[in-house]
């Protein structure tokens, strides 16, 4: 079965910047789009950026300039590059991919979540 494995997140100061990675295991998959969803206490999950193979990432309008998914990822590994970190970007970060076992239908799959706290 295919697992998606977060790593990066932690406790970084306001302005500063912090990487998170998504890392697909497993075999007989393919990957057609990853994203990045967080979730703050007592809020609702809202979409971070998404991308497809070959395309172009898409950036929610409060973390535009700001947070990048590097155009060089391999095809089983997404990152997110954040910088120029605000306070309310404290949350829950998910990752998402939707991926195809098999040569069957695509299915959606998500990280663990790694928490990032941006604080003084």
């Amino acid at each position: 079965q295919v697992q998606l494995v977060e790593s990066g997140g932690g406790l970084v100061q306001p302005g500063g910047s912090l990487r998170l990675s998504c890392a697909a295991s497993g075999s007989g998959f393919s990957i057609y789009a990853m994203g990045w969803y967080r979730q703050a206490p007592g809020k609702q999950r809202e979409s971070v950026a998404t991308t497809t193979s070959g395309g172009r990432p898409n950036y929610a309008d409060s973390v535009k300039g700001r947070f990048t998914i590097p155009t060089d990822n391999t095809n089983n590994t997404v990152v997110l590059q954040m910088s120029s970190l605000k306070p309310e970007d404290t949350a829950v970060y998910y990752c998402t991919a939707e991926i195809v076992v098999a040569g069957g239908g695509p299915d959606e799959y998500w990280g663990q979540g790694a928490q990032v706290t941006v604080s003084s």
